[in-house]
C-alpha cells in the first residue's frame, strides 16, 4: 500500500456556480479531508486557479485528477509535491494591547519572526504573519501564552518550482 503524502493541487477553471459544491464533493465521497482550499485569479485572464491541500497516496491523488478533468468548467489540474512547489500561508492573530506595550519578551517575537503589526487599539492589536505552515505554528505556539482572542488563517497559495505551460494552453483556449 502506498503511504500518504501532502499534496498541492493546482486547478484552472472557468469561473462558474456551482463549480466549488462538485469539486468538493469529488473529496468528501472518498472521504478526504481538505486541509486547506484557495481559488483566484489565474496569469490568464477571466481563469481561475484553485490551490488545494490534501495528504493521501499518490494512487488515490491521480485518479481524484482525473475526475476533477471531468467537470465541464476545469480546464486542467496537476497535484504536485512539496518539493516541486513554493509555497506561502498567511495569518491573523488579535492579542490584547496591554501585552504590546508591557511584554518586552512578545516585541521580541514579533521581530524575530518578521510578523507586522497591521493594527494597534486600546483593546487589541492585529499582528500578519506570511510563512511556511511549520514558521506559521511556531508563531502560534509563541504567541498562545499572550492569549490570542482571536486567529485566522489562509489557504495556501503556491508556484512550481518548474515551467508550467499551463499559460500557452490557456491562451489557445
Amino acid at each position: 500500500m502506498c503511504e500518504n503524502k501532502v499534496y498541492t493541487v493546482s486547478i484552472y477553471t472557468e469561473n462558474n456556480i456551482g463549480l466549488l459544491n462538485r469539486i468538493s464533493a469529488i473529496f468528501q465521497r472518498r472521504h478526504i479531508n481538505i486541509e486547506s482550499i484557495n481559488t483566484s485569479s489565474s496569469e490568464i485572464d477571466h481563469i481561475s486557479k484553485w490551490t488545494i491541500v490534501v495528504e493521501l497516496s499518490e494512487d488515490r491523488m491521480k485518479k481524484i485528477i482525473g475526475q476533477i478533468e471531468k467537470q465541464v468548467e476545469v480546464i486542467k489540474a496537476y497535484y504536485h509535491k512539496e518539493d516541486e512547489i513554493i509555497y506561502q500561508e498567511s495569518c491573523l492573530f488579535k492579542i490584547k494591547s496591554e501585552f504590546l506595550f508591557e511584554e518586552r519578551q512578545i516585541q521580541n517575537i514579533i521581530k524575530d519572526s518578521n510578523a507586522k503589526i497591521v493594527h494597534v487599539n486600546r483593546e487589541f492589536f492585529v499582528l500578519e504573519k506570511s510563512g511556511r505552515t511549520e514558521d506559521i505554528e511556531l508563531f502560534h505556539r509563541e504567541l498562545k501564552a499572550f492569549g490570542i482572542m482571536q486567529f485566522t488563517r489562509s489557504g495556501r497559495i503556491a508556484v512550481t518550482k518548474d515551467e508550467m505551460k499551463i499559460s500557452e494552453m490557456l491562451k489557445v483556449f
